[in-house]
Parts: structure tokens; sequence; C-alpha cells
């Protein structure tokens, strides 16, 4: 008897947060996160664009201020904000002398100055916390609906440039004698970081964005050894900590987006402590590809 009390109470603990819709419309989000990230974040990490990724989270800062100011959607802000970001920093990439990172610094230095400058105005609302750390558990239908769109416009375009991305990812150097360009591989991706970016700032913030797109991708790479099944990973890995993350807030009363980045973060650090790292088998993939 009393081990059925406690089988039902602790179903009760369980099932109750799921009695409201705004727990369950940051669940969905997490699902259209884990779908973009799982795909799009390993791309990334064997890209070697991580840091990219945490830069371009930042671009959204000054298209979310600027749209607040104008009245125009934040969803619209960022994705403008975002897209300049990514084309300029795929431009200034591609000179010698300045390099990637260099002129990711450069670009997002000045971008979120220029957004610090805007913030100042008198006619900024009130509220810009919440455009930086998120609010998962806010969102509404139009919020899903939008993030849907965008996910499925990321995946589409994944598939279109699988060929590329996978020869530059394999092997940078060789990439145009095997018929790829670095340059659209690049820009393509750092495009569709941005449609990302843009989809994990309406649950999470532009300034935790990174940890979804980013953290979940890093894990698997830790234990898969394939493309494919580190892809697969990352998106159970992404609703798994998301879901932790959620119990998290709505019992201990604190935030959901930070308690989400937390439990990825700590996952890595656990993962990266106990296991070595592995690198999917790129060679396996490519070959597969170019047999096909």
């Amino acid at each position: 008897m009393t081990a059925a009390i406690a089988a039902g109470d602790v179903w009760h603990w369980l099932a109750e947060p799921w009695s409201f819709g705004l727990v369950v419309r940051a669940f969905v989000e997490l699902l259209f996160l884990g779908v973009v990230g799982g795909a799009l974040g390993c791309w990334v990490v064997l890209h070697s664009l991580s840091y990219s990724a945490e830069s371009l989270a930042h671009a959204v800062f000054p298209g979310l201020v600027l749209a607040a100011l104008l009245g125009f959607p934040f969803f619209m802000g960022g994705l403008g904000g975002v897209a300049v970001a990514a084309l300029s920093i795929a431009v200034l990439g591609r000179t010698p002398r300045i390099g990637r990172d260099t002129s990711v610094a450069v670009v997002i230095s000045g971008l979120f100055g220029f957004g610090v400058l805007l913030a100042l105005s008198p006619q900024t609302p009130a509220g810009l916390q919440g455009l930086l750390f998120g609010n998962i558990f806010g969102l509404s239908v139009a919020d899903l609906v939008s993030a849907a769109a965008l996910a499925g416009v990321v995946l589409l375009a994944m598939r279109l440039l699988h060929g590329e991305l996978l020869v530059v990812g394999f092997d940078r150097p060789s990439a145009r004698a095997l018929g790829a360009r670095p340059f659209l591989a690049d820009a393509s991706l750092l495009a569709l970081l941005a449609l990302a970016v843009v989809v994990a700032t309406q649950g999470l913030g532009n300034l935790l964005a990174p940890a979804v797109l980013v953290g979940p991708a890093a894990c698997a790479r830790l234990v898969a050894r394939r493309l494919i099944p580190m892809m697969v990973t990352a998106f159970a890995i992404t609703v798994l900590t998301g879901t932790i993350g959620l119990y998290i807030s709505y019992y201990a009363g604190v935030a959901g987006g930070p308690s989400i980045a937390g439990c990825m973060v700590l996952l890595y650090v656990g993962l990266r402590v106990t296991r070595p790292v592995r690198i999917p088998s790129l060679e396996r993939t490519l070959a597969r590809s170019q047999a096909a």
C-alpha cells in the first residue's frame, strides 16, 4: 500500500508540470531546437565554428533593440542582425591576413557596440533583460509556428548542401580539387546558423542560444563515432537535458533558459572527464556519398 502511494506521488510529481500549456509549448520549442541543433550543431563543431556560433548569438542584440525602436517584431530584428553578421564574417574571413577568428571579433564587436548605443536611447522599451536571456515559458503558438518554419528551412538547406559541407569538413585544403567550394560551404553554414540562432533566441535569449546549438553536438562528439549517430545523439541530449531543465525551473522557481543551459554544460563536463574525444568517421560517410 505504501509503495503504491509512493508510486502515485512520483507520478503526480512528474505529470503535474505538463498540465500547464506553457510547459507543453516550452517542450515543443525544445523539440525544434533539438532537430536544428542536432543536425546543424554537429556541422558547426566539425567545421570549428563554435566561436562563430557564440558570436552570432550576440549579433541578435542590436537587431532586437532596433526592432523595438522601430516597432517591428523582435523576430524580424533578430533575423536581420544575425544575417548581416553571418555574411560580413564570411566575406571578411576570405582575406588571408584577417582570418576567420579576427573577422568574427571585428564584426561582432562592431555590431554589439552599435546595439549598446541603440539601447541607451530613451525610446528603448523596458524588458531588455528578457531579450538577453529569453523566456521559454512565455512562448505563444505563433512563436512555435515561426520556429517550425525556420527549422524546416534549415533542414531543407542542409539536405541540399550536404555534399559541400561533407567535403569541406573532411578535407578543406583539397576541397576545390574534389569539386567543392569552401566559401559557399562557410557562407551557407553561417547563414543557416543565423536562422538557428533566431529559433533558439525565442526561448533562451541571444546569450544562451549557443548552449543549445553547440553544447549537445559537443557532447555527442564525445560518444558517437559516425556523423548520423552523432546528430541523433545530439537531438536526444537536447530533449533530455531540456526536459530536466524544465523540471528544475518549475519546481525550484528559477529561470528556464539558464536551467536548460546549465544541464547541458554539466553533461558536457561529465562526459569530457569520463570519456576520450571521438571524432565521427567522416571518411566512411564521404566514401558512401561519392559512391552514390
